[in-house]
């Protein structure tokens, strides 16, 4: 009776709803004037949609395969339906977290998932922006799953479900932190600052459904009032010159290329693979940083300033 529970149904299902929450937005986007959608900006997100589910289409019997053979010599039998699927869906959450957290912090990775920041907006329709070539690799982070006993279509439809409820976070109608539920869970108030480009806000809130994750391993921020800190900022560090439909997959990968083989610095190899794997921003002379780098400048900055303001204040 669960084979219903797959993800090729509860896209089916959830397509419809999507399409009323998304339209509906729009509607009390415009008539609020608060340019939340640009036309260009949406294509680009249900063409990045369409590409990643064709490509999850390709990859299925592969990844279905290498899952398979897991769960087949699988550690743990789970007979209680409730602690089964408590295990799929928890466990699922916490793996994408450290998914999540790997594609901010090796460059390889960032390259890929960088397609899902690199939109100035920040919409519902940003929530279908997806990594597109994710399919190809993504289901290698969910094989403890399997191991510990869970169906693979049964983690994938964990997965959908929990990317279902990430979905909606990708939302600017939202303002309130909502209480003891944010505590808990992943709210749009925790996503926003997830996709800012603010120094402070780089890195943080990698949850998808729990954001107890952030809480417990460091990279919590929660968003602040805009006046008292600088307003929220969509999109990359940089911003892209170039957005026709071929760089904006690619413009990473492109990045890495040249750093890789540039023929003006004299550097080892192990240097060179430095600029494939090291977090975004790494560089051998300090020419460029890390998010950990602009964070630590930007709060011994903020530090200095909160000295010099509290001198004055005495002095006076």
């Amino acid at each position: 009776m669960f084979d219903i529970l797959n993800q090729d149904t509860l896209y089916f299902w959830s397509a419809p709803f999507f399409l009323l929450v998304i339209f509906t937005e729009m509607f009390f986007s415009y008539r609020a004037k608060a340019k939340n959608y640009e036309f260009k900006d949406t294509a680009t997100n249900v063409y990045f949609a369409l590409v990643n589910f064709s490509l999850d289409l390709l990859m299925k019997g592969f990844s279905f395969l290498v899952m398979g053979l897991c769960f087949k010599y699988r550690l743990f039998t789970i007979d209680n339906q409730v602690v089964y699927w408590l295990v799929a869906f928890i466990g699922q959450d916490f793996l994408y977290y450290i998914h999540h957290y790997v594609d901010h912090h090796s460059r390889f990775f960032w390259a890929v998932h960088v397609t899902h920041h690199n939109s100035e907006f920040y919409n519902i329709s940003t929530g279908f922006r997806s990594p597109v070539l994710q399919p190809l690799f993504r289901y290698m982070f969910f094989l403890p799953l399997a191991f510990a006993g869970i169906e693979p279509l049964h983690i994938m439809f964990a997965y959908a479900m929990n990317q279902n409820y990430g979905t909606l976070c990708h939302t600017n109608f939202i303002k309130s932190k909502l209480g003891l539920w944010g505590f808990f869970f992943v709210t749009p108030s925790h996503h926003r600052v997830h996709h800012a480009s603010n120094t402070k806000y780089l890195d943080k809130n990698m949850g998808m459904v729990l954001i107890i994750w952030d809480r417990i391993f460091g990279t919590f921020q929660a968003e602040e009032d805009e006046t008292s800190y600088e307003k929220l900022k969509f999109g990359l560090t940089k911003d892209l010159e170039d957005r026709g439909p071929i760089n904006v997959i690619f413009h990473e990968w492109k990045e890495i290329f040249k750093d890789f083989f540039d023929r003006k610095k004299a550097l080892p190899f192990t240097t060179r693979l430095k600029y494939v794997f090291m977090p975004p921003g790494w560089s051998h002379d300090g020419s460029s940083k890390t998010s950990k780098e602009l964070q630590k400048e930007l709060f011994g900055e903020s530090k200095n300033t909160d000295k010099l303001k509290k001198e004055l204040q005495e002095a006076s």
